[in-house]
């Protein structure tokens, strides 16, 4: 990886590993194979909810990565892609795994889509892999080898693919019921942390993100995932959906109950 790949990254001087690791409940030692990385991605994934309750309450949402720290390692709470995927960025750089940040383009929304989201790709075993714990609900579940471009790759109970574009981007899709769906597209150019601070503030602050508009609260499980939007709470569990409606004063228990969130004001 040259050299440029290796600065520009997420800073945090508070990052301590076993804190983190205490936080994603990951246990063992980290072995710097695609196994290990693995385990510690869905270790994360497991633990930390991708949420955005400080959008909804109008607040700034920092990169800084001691912030970011902070937020999820101390005060035990979540956030979108910068926070989740930064805070993985910073066990990576500890443990001295190769990796740089792409931008990519949401396309789950119709219309024009700018390039918003954050994604890590890392080298393991002279493999480049994407890796990503911040998409929401479709988020890939283990790294994603970007040579198996065409191959229906399963990640528990979700199945997914790389595909090539007419740009040569790289298009990543999910399966849904029968069909393919769109999920983001990027490129390997790759980004420093600072680049992302445009489109950070797009997220948390304009009128059109899909942040600013509604309450979005995703917590993944080995079988499955939960989440919360609005007043609604759907439980996938291993491919089976159920749907629960709740009242606006039940949400502060649910985020507790559900997700192992409390919020402090």
């Amino acid at each position: 990886m040259n050299q440029s790949k290796n600065q520009y990254k997420i800073e945090a001087t508070s990052f301590n590993l076993q804190q983190y690791l205490d936080r994603i409940k990951f246990s063992g030692e980290i072995e710097l194979n695609i196994e290990g990385i693995t385990k510690l991605m869905r270790s994360q994934l497991f633990s930390v909810p991708f949420e955005n309750i400080d959008v909804q309450a109008g607040k700034v949402i920092s990169l800084n990565g001691d912030d970011i720290v902070n937020q999820i390692v101390n005060l035990n709470r979540g956030g979108y892609c910068y926070q989740i995927n930064g805070l993985f960025s910073l066990a990576l750089q500890e443990i001295g795994i190769p990796h740089y940040y792409v931008a990519a383009r949401p396309l789950v929304n119709p219309g024009q889509n700018a390039k918003t989201h954050l994604g890590i790709i890392v080298t393991i075993e002279n493999e480049d892999y994407l890796i990503d714990l911040g998409f929401g609900g479709n988020s890939i579940r283990q790294p994603l080898k970007l040579s198996e471009i065409g191959t229906e790759i399963q990640h528990d109970s979700d199945t997914f693919t790389l595909v090539k574009t007419e740009d040569n981007d790289y298009l990543l899709q999910i399966l849904i019921g029968q069909e393919w769906t769109n999920l983001y597209s990027f490129d390997l150019a790759t980004q420093r942390w600072i680049d992302f601070k445009p489109a950070n503030y797009y997220n948390y602050s304009h009128p059109d993100s899909v942040f600013t508009q509604k309450l979005i609260v995703v917590l993944q499980n080995p079988l499955g995932k939960k989440i919360l939007s609005k007043n609604s709470l759907k439980s996938v569990t291993n491919g089976v959906t159920e749907l629960l409606s709740f009242e606006d004063e039940q949400l502060e228990t649910i985020l507790v109950s559900e997700f192992n969130l409390k919020v402090q004001s």
